[in-house]
């Protein structure tokens, strides 16, 4: 196997390996490896909160480069079949900002890239590269909640104000923002076993109204704007929104339009492994440009990769909803 697993920095576990995946997602903030070890007496000692590596060729290259690094071992459960066996999870170490609670008040003017450095300033994370993400956010009272779901609200306001959609990423170099898309080789999917396309209006808004404040008891939230789209053709599925930020019909229309969306068309695609593809890459299949939004690697020699694939329109739909 053209892989390498290095535990507490100076054991290395290829000979013990069988079987490695490594799942990413645009729902979760954390890269994850699922390592499965034969246990034999020459098998140090692993336990959940040692630091842990996974290495490979890169796909397309022709030297070892990190996987996923760095990585905790959060979970390890043993089994005996008459052969013992070792499942490790590993996580990348973002999984703090995950399972890490904060309470902040944050000022108006401040950008998601500075917030961002904010967060990892007051919990010792090192800083990679976190591109200007440029656009201005409202002031925020932060309650009690994930330092995640803090960015995420700070990136998902970036998105809705016509910024780019970024993810926190954690790196050898420290945490990075990546931004959707962005990847420097766009691969062609062309050797893909199967594919399923969905298509579907679950989600589908053909029509937006925006609301101003709330009104009081006895009288309903003025109307801002009432946005159609494609009404004629997937008939009204109406959703409403209500934005404290939004204050002028200018801006509820504007934010109407990033929200409509018509038919939901995603795909599932099975192919040999590209071991570096990761949720937010753009890839092309069948001449359309698609983002990954989930991406499960089996790491082997030929290894297989299942992908969740759509377009951008809905990525970015999703991210603001």
């Amino acid at each position: 196997m053209s892989y390498e697993v290095v535990y507490a920095n100076k054991y290395y576990l290829k000979h013990f390996v069988e079987e490695i995946s490594l799942e990413d997602s645009l729902e979760e903030i954390a890269y994850r490896a699922n390592i499965r070890l034969a246990v034999a007496s020459d098998l140090p000692i692993i336990t959940p909160g040692q630091e842990i590596r996974v290495s490979g060729i890169a796909y397309g290259g022709s030297q070892m480069s990190y996987l996923l690094n760095p990585g905790v071992v959060w979970e390890c459960e043993s089994s005996n079949n008459g052969t013992k066996h070792l499942s490790v999870t590993v996580y990348d170490r973002t999984i703090y900002l995950a399972k890490s609670e904060d309470e902040l008040l944050l000022p108006t003017g401040q950008t998601a890239s500075q917030r961002l450095r904010q967060y990892a300033q007051s919990w010792d994370i090192p800083i990679g590269n976190v591109p200007d993400t440029k656009i201005v956010l409202a002031r925020s009272v932060k309650r009690s909640q994930s330092i995640f779901s803090m960015m995420m609200e700070d990136l998902k306001e970036t998105a809705d104000k016509g910024g780019d959609l970024y993810r926190p990423r954690m790196t050898p170099n420290g945490l990075e923002l990546a931004k959707l898309g962005n990847n420097a080789k766009v691969w062609e999917l062309e050797y893909v076993q199967d594919t399923t396309q969905k298509r579907t209006l679950e989600g589908a808004v053909t029509q937006v109204k925006v609301l101003g404040s709330q009104g009081g008891d006895t009288s309903l939230s003025p109307v801002l704007a009432v946005v159609k789209g494609e009404t004629d053709k997937y008939g009204t599925l109406q959703k409403v929104l209500q934005d404290c930020k939004i204050e002028t019909a200018q801006q509820a229309r504007e934010a109407a339009n990033r929200t409509l969306l018509g038919m939901q068309e995603t795909f599932s695609v099975n192919a040999p492994d590209i071991n570096t593809l990761r949720a937010g890459d753009r890839v092309k299949l069948n001449g359309m440009e698609l983002f990954v939004t989930n991406v499960r690697h089996q790491l082997g020699e030929p290894g297989q990769m299942q992908l969740e694939l759509a377009k951008e329109a809905k990525v970015r739909r999703d991210w603001c909803a």
